[in-house]
């Protein structure tokens, strides 16, 4: 190996002695800026759609019998709500393929900014369609708001992942979950009755959405761009350096040393399309794990678990009002692992909390099963389904809902990350709209029995994990690559006769 290359494969653990163990005060900030107008917006829109159902419905009828003079019919009110809840997937699928393409042109930090018109422009059309008597405003908007959370589950992500140090680079990661899970239980909070709740509210509510926007245009300008998209992609060392210092404070030598070999290892490359990384034999494990990952952190049962809660609420003997707020105590719920798994992850790596995660949820499936099918057992049955509920959601933020995203920011290298963010999110967001519409004729036809097929997906994502994916902690992208380039390196010596390193095949 030649002597230049041989600083590459020395463990991180021995560099990073003499680096931070605690994030700088503008690095958190840099993150909060960047999650604020990002995932919490996907959060929060996710969420927020729920409280305002009865109002809005309500104003679609009167705004049809003042138009056609007759009450609209039950299966057009249907349709025509679920396609403003359902609109928003569109969005975000559209949001993720420009995305990437987008984080490559503007930058990180310029596409985050720039993502904002689509929020503002959704608060405008939402908050206006009510005044003006135009449900289709509310279409568009959450087609806008689909858009805004597609672009920024995508590069928000991205941006997190350059702009904090190898040794950091999970916890900050983990922003990307902690604000969608803030967000959610905001727009719980603010949907509540007490707060825009009633229904002549519900405009304002809807508008909401400009608020985190606005506060991203105010604070994020006052942070740098990614430093690795400033040399690798901009080739400006002089604003690199900068950003690094502002972000990582005096010591940031290591992380400089980091992206100039990155940048060396990438000399002569350009950015990849998602077609050109689909064809790449040499990263296909990577991008498999992406697409298991992302298609699972849909699949695995999640979404069931919300439709089962306000069911299993019931049959506790909550009362109807009551449920709104029980609710509110699983978006809590999820809040508080999101944050754990945060405090967690650079200690017990990502591994350990994704396998064990997705392990967990396995067992919940069973004992879910258990309890739905011998609901009417006993009076106690129905408490221990509502333990199952918290402790399926707890599993899932404590691995599977927050490590999915940093692994997909850590399996590629600089020319490669943005297109496996289009290939992540377009699978992820697909995956979503597949369980909202297949969801319904699996409970019909296996009724409690549809946590089978989740138990039969989280059983199988831990034990590929166990198997396949390496631990990334406190490695440089390289060093994960160099990883998963092993087994290919193998497979290409038994057919031609001659393996290659890293440093000499395309990435």
């Amino acid at each position: 190996m030649p002597k230049e290359f041989e600083d590459e494969y020395q463990p991180l653990l021995i560099k990073d002695t003499k680096r931070t163990k605690f994030p700088n005060k503008s690095l958190l900030l840099a993150v909060c800026a960047a999650c604020i107008g990002g995932t919490f917006q996907y959060g929060y829109n996710i969420s927020v759609i729920n409280a305002p159902t009865t109002h809005v419905q309500s104003f679609i009828n009167e705004t049809w019998r003042d138009r056609y003079q007759t009450d609209i019919s039950q299966d057009v009110l249907t349709l025509l709500w679920s396609t403003i809840v359902s609109i928003f997937t569109l969005g975000g699928l559209i949001g993720v393929t420009i995305g990437g393409t987008l984080s490559v042109m503007l930058g990180r930090k310029g596409t985050l900014l720039t993502n904002n018109i689509f929020a503002l422009t959704a608060a405008l059309m939402m908050g206006l369609s009510y005044p003006t008597g135009l449900f289709e405003l509310l279409i568009i908007g959450r087609l806008f708001t689909g858009i805004n959370a597609g672009i920024g589950l995508c590069v928000q992500p991205l941006y997190l992942g350059e702009i904090a140090p190898t040794a950091l680079r999970g916890a900050m990661g983990m922003g990307t979950s902690v604000f969608i899970t803030i967000g959610i239980l905001a727009g719980q909070v603010i949907g509540l009755k007490e707060l825009l709740g009633k229904e002549e509210y519900w405009p304002i509510l809807l508008s909401t959405t400009c608020i985190p926007a606005f506060l991203q245009l105010l604070i994020l300008p006052w942070f740098p761009e990614s430093p690795r998209y400033l040399l690798i992609d901009k080739g400006d060392a002089e604003g690199c350096k900068k950003a690094l210092k502002q972000l990582h404070g005096a010591g940031c030598n290591g992380e400089w040393d980091d992206i100039e070999k990155e940048k060396n290892n990438l000399v002569g490359f350009q950015a990849k399309k998602p077609w050109e990384l689909l064809a790449d034999r040499s990263i296909r494990w990577q991008l498999l794990t992406i697409v298991l990952l992302n298609a699972a952190q849909q699949l695995n049962g999640i979404n069931a678990i919300y439709f089962y809660a306000e069911y299993l609420f019931t049959q506790s003997g909550i009362p109807a009002d009551k449920i709104p707020y029980v609710t509110i105590g699983t978006g809590a719920c999820e809040c508080i692992t999101a944050l754990t798994c945060g405090m967690l992850i650079e200690c017990l790596g990502r591994k350990v909390l994704i396998t064990g995660g997705y392990t967990l949820m396995s067992i919940c499936c069973i004992l879910f099963t258990l309890t739905l099918t011998f609901q009417n057992a006993s009076p106690v049955i129905p408490y221990l389904s509502m333990a199952c509920v918290f402790a399926f959601i707890l599993s899932f933020g404590l691995g599977p809902g927050g490590v999915t995203n940093i692994l997909t920011t850590e399996l590629f290298t600089q020319n490669a990350r943005p297109a496996a963010y289009i290939i992540a999110g377009s699978v992820n967001w697909l995956s979503f709209l597949f369980i909202g519409l297949a969801f319904p004729f699996i409970v019909i036809g296996l009724q409690q029995y549809c946590f089978l097929v989740f138990l039969a997906i989280c059983s199988l994502v831990a034990t590929y994990i166990f198997l396949v994916v390496p631990e990334t902690k406190n490695k440089s992208f390289l060093e994960i690559q160099n990883e998963f380039r092993s087994t290919n390196k193998r497979k290409a010596c038994s057919t031609d006769g001659a393996g290659t390193t890293l440093l000499s095949t395309s990435i």
